[in-house]
Order: C-alpha cells, then structure tokens, then sequence
C-alpha cells in the first residue's frame, strides 16, 4: 500500500507563497507608482543605492536567496557601477511595478469586491450595488450566491496559478538589474583582498627587515665587535712579555666562547629568514623533525606532495612550527596531530589538538603570524578552536606555479 501523500500541508505551503507573492506585487506597484512621483528626488545617487538595495533585499528574500557577505574592506564593486545600476532600476521599476502589480491590484480586488457584495448586496442602493464578473449586477440572492463564490473561486485559483511566478519574474529582473554580475563581485572582491595582503606583506618584510638589522646589530655585531676588543688586548699583552700568560689565556677563551655564540646567534637569525633544515631534509624531513621535538605527542599524516615551491614549504614548515608551539604552551592537550597533503594545486596543512580549545588570533596566540604569512603567498588560514576543544588550524596554500 502506497503511503498516503502529505497534500494538505504542501497546499498549505503554496497558498501562504501564493500570499507572499502576491503581497510582493502589491508591494512593487506601491513602489513603482512612488519612484513615478519621486523620480527627481531618487535620481540622486545616494538615494538611488539606497532605494535600489531596498529592492534588492525584498528580491532575495522572495526568492529566499542569502547574499554573500561583504568583503572586510572597501565595498564590493566600483560606487560608478553600483550607482549606475541603482539609476538605471528607476525607470525599470517603475514600468515592471506597474506592468507586475496592477493585474495582482485587480485580482485582490475583485475578490474583495465578491467577498463584499455575496453577503451585503441588499445593503447598497440599487443603483450602486456592486457588481460582479465586471458588469454582473447583483439584483438578488440566487446572483449574489451563486456568481460572488464563483468569482471568489476562480480569482483564488488564478492567484495560486500565476502569482508565484510572476513575482519570482519581477524579482530575478530586479536581481539582474541592481546587482553586480557575479564575476564582477567576484573581481572587485579579490581586488580588495589583494590589496589588504599586499599591504599586510609590505607591513611584514618591513618588520622582519627591521627585526634582523636589529637582531645583526644588538646581538652578533655586539659580540663580534667583543671578540674583536679581547683579541686586540690579547695581542698587546702577547706582544708585551711582561704581562701574565694566564690573561692572555682567559682572553683567548672569551675570544673563543663569544665566537661560538655570535655563529649561533647568527644561525638562528638565518633560520628565521630559511630554516636550513628544509635545505638539509626537504618538507618532509622538517616536518618530522619539528614534530618529534614537539612535548605534545603529535602524529604526522604526509601525503604526496610532489614538488613544492620554497616559498610554500617555508611558510608549512613555519605554520607547524608555530602551531604546535602553541599547542605546547596553552592548549593544555595531550595529543596532537599535523596532515600535509596536497589536491591539484592546493596543499592543505592541517594542525589538530585535543586541548582546551578558545584560540584567539587578536589575541596574540600567534596565528596572526601564521595568516600574514599564508596571505602573501594567496592562501588561507582557517582557525576553529570552540571553548572546551579541540582546536584545528588549516592551511591552504597555492602550490601550482
């Protein structure tokens, strides 16, 4: 036995979009017959957005289309384009709301008119009783019984039949009017992003500039300008025999000791700039390094990556590393996970934790780091860490170049 459909609830839900769509034409011949009234008034720019984006909201919300959110920066498309649009939908609007609306106005109407006239005939005047199908007076019971449902009926039907869909039309003509083609949001929104990277980057090789002279200059160059002065008194006390030889010994051995720790000085702030160890054992031995030194036990998922651009490589091999110094440090986990693969020409970074979750990039946890990194290079950091755990941070990076 077949199940029995469920038509009183889908009826159910056709007449109450029968009754939106006829509210929404109602709606456009109100507003058409005000932007015939206030056409000087509305061929003011600003106004013109205003009224067109009002518009555009009443469209979608018909058509139950959710717009994409805007681009944190400067607004999407050019304020040309988009006021262009904006006065080119006044004379649209007002020719579709009258065109769209005024048969919906008719309709309403007469099915106000039969509702009116099936109960109350009698009460009008004979001479201004009104009548039905058009021109049907209504003279008596058996008219208003019989012709007022009738008009009632057919009326309803017409709506149910042609309302949805000439909304939905008035709507995707409004849609395609005032908004921006796809492919320009698209445009204009990926311009935005560019430039808010291209200046993050900017912003970032000035400071890593300045951190390296600083590093260079407070740190090795202050030793090696030591080194320099110890080696100098040594040679003037090795010249001059009357001196003791156990000072020139400690000399020699601070000389000593201060070179080894300007090289390595020196090898970490190379390590910031390219870590050796990618040019040593590739990404994949990196990785594994920089996770089997990590206090969290973390494992290591690689896929085959192929060939890698350094740039890419150097910006995985310092998200993970970063990450997981997070991990270490507040995540409070006791396990940890990191899976580099790669699709086509993207390779994905994943970094999980089973910790105590809350991550925060404003707050200094250092994924901002990791995101002006990833952004210069066109990728993308995504960072989902609810309270309570787990936090994962993905990294997609372009590697097709």
């Amino acid at each position: 036995m077949s199940e029995p459909r469920a038509f009183p609830g889908a009826a159910w839900a056709r007449w109450t979009r029968t009754g939106r769509a006829g509210g929404y034409l109602l709606g456009s011949l109100l507003s058409g017959v005000a932007t015939l009234v206030a056409l000087p008034l509305l061929c003011v720019p600003r106004l013109a957005r205003l009224w067109a984006g009002w518009h555009r909201d009443r469209a979608r919300r018909l058509l139950a289309t959710t717009p994409a959110p805007p681009p944190a920066g400067p607004a999407t498309g050019h304020p040309t384009g988009r006021t262009s649009r904006a006065l080119l939908w006044l004379p649209v609007n007002a020719l579709t709301g009258v065109a769209f609306g005024l048969p919906a106005l008719l309709c309403v109407g007469n099915v106000v008119v039969a509702v009116v006239a099936t109960p109350l005939w009698w009460a009008f005047d004979a001479r201004d009783r009104p009548r039905l199908f058009v021109d049907v007076p209504v003279p008596d019971w058996t008219t208003a019984l019989t012709l007022g449902p009738l008009q009632v009926l057919l009326l309803a039907v017409a709506a149910y039949l042609v309302f949805p869909p000439v909304a939905h039309a008035h709507a995707r003509i409004c849609l395609a009017v005032v908004s921006a083609h796809p492919t320009d949001e698209q445009l204009a929104e990926r311009v935005a992003v560019l430039t808010r990277t291209r200046a993050d980057v900017l912003d970032a090789h000035g400071a890593e500039l300045r951190r390296i002279e600083r590093d260079l200059h407070d740190g090795t160059q202050a030793r090696l300008v030591a080194i320099a002065m110890r080696l100098a008194v040594a040679r003037q006390a090795f010249a001059d025999r009357t001196r003791d030889d156990q000072l020139v010994a400690d000399l020699l051995r601070e000389a000593h000791e201060g070179t080894e720790e300007a090289m390595t000085e020196l090898r970490e702030v190379i390590r910031t700039v390219y870590p050796p160890i990618l040019a040593d054992r590739g990404l994949d031995g990196a990785l594994t390094a920089v996770t089997s030194r990590c206090v969290v036990p973390t494992r290591l998922d690689l896929g085959s990556l192929g060939l890698v651009p350094a740039a890419a490589e150097a910006i995985v091999y310092f998200a993970v590393a970063e990450a997981l110094t997070n991990v270490a440090r507040h995540s409070r986990a006791t396990a940890a996970s990191v899976r580099v693969h790669r699709v086509a020409d993207r390779l994905s970074t994943v970094i999980t934790d089973n910790g105590v979750g809350g991550a925060d990039d404003r707050r200094g946890t250092g994924i901002a780091g990791i995101r002006r990194r990833v952004l210069a290079l066109d990728g993308t950091v995504d960072l989902d860490s609810p309270v309570g755990g787990p936090t994962t941070v993905t990294v997609e990076l372009p590697c097709g170049w």
